[in-house]
């Protein structure tokens, strides 16, 4: 196709940048609730670099498991490749392994410098990549995306990137780390939202589907909530109004009447407003603590 994107543009729209943010603020988060003057930087690096080769993965995985069911057939979201005939499904899947091999190793650098028990928690975060739509039952069909969004966006990054500072969790970081699973789900929403029809056709059975377009509007506020109850929870009740008006253009477009493409906004106002808050909580804490 003439207006196809060109070898290397392809599979950075497939790698689903608007996302990555779901990877980065939890660790910035985990890394600034410990005092500057003793962050290890190596470690908080370390923890970037495996959070974000663990969501590119995952997301090359999303796509070649997506796209050799047939489910993208229906699909009205961001450009993929497997689905688009571009890019053979042998070469994705091998993408998202080599990424999750990258993770891997990283990840065994980060337990050598720390604790081995992070090798036992990095394996499980590949198979939840892996298996969110890949294998004979992928659990993102059957409506458990939330769940394992929660804990390794929120509790696994955030908390796991304080541990790893000084071996020692703050008790706030739990709290935090319900904002940061918070903000992901926010994000996994967005995206559900906007597929329900197609998800529906497909017998995909997400949360966000089996619930419908005008009712799945409530999971997307739920997960707002959650956001900002952990922030305010954790101690900061300013910045959990920040967080509030912050998520207000998304929640609007989530109880809007739009439906499938119409709704790439949400998407973007969702990833948009991660960003901003976690640039936030980071500044404050960075400059507080």
């Amino acid at each position: 196709m003439s207006d196809s994107p060109g070898a290397i543009r392809r599979w950075v729209l497939a790698a689903r940048v608007r996302t990555l943010p779901a990877a980065i603020v939890p660790v910035a988060v985990g890394a600034s609730l410990v005092r500057p003057a003793t962050l290890c930087w190596l470690n908080t690096v370390l923890c970037v670099v495996v959070a974000l080769a663990l969501q590119v993965g995952t997301n090359y995985a999303n796509d070649y498991s997506d796209g050799v069911r047939g489910t993208d057939q229906v699909r009205v979201g961001p450009f993929r490749l497997t689905a688009s005939g571009l890019v053979a499904p042998a070469r994705v899947k091998l993408a998202a392994w080599g990424w999750f091999s990258f993770a891997g190793v990283v990840g065994l650098l980060l337990a050598s410098r720390t604790s081995w028990w992070l090798v036992a928690i990095g394996a499980t975060a590949i198979l939840a990549g892996w298996f969110y739509t890949g294998g004979p039952r992928p659990y993102g069909y059957y409506g458990f995306g939330e769940l394992f969004v929660m804990v390794y966006f929120g509790f696994v990054a955030t908390v796991g990137t304080t541990y790893v500072q000084h071996l020692n969790i703050p008790g706030s970081a739990w709290w935090f780390a319900l904002a940061c699973g918070s903000m992901a789900c926010a994000l996994l929403e967005a995206n559900n939202l906007r597929d329900v029809q197609g998800d529906q056709a497909a017998r995909k059975k997400t949360l966000a589907a089996r619930l419908g377009r005008a009712r799945g509007s409530w999971l997307y506020a739920l997960c707002v909530a959650g956001v900002v109850f952990g922030v305010a929870a954790g101690g900061e009740p300013i910045i959990a109004l920040v967080a509030l008006a912050l998520y207000v253009p998304g929640l609007r477009l989530a109880f809007s009447p739009r439906v499938g493409r119409e709704l790439l906004a949400l998407l973007k106002a969702s990833a948009r407003a991660q960003l901003a808050l976690g640039t936030v909580l980071f500044a404050t804490f960075f400059l507080t603590r």
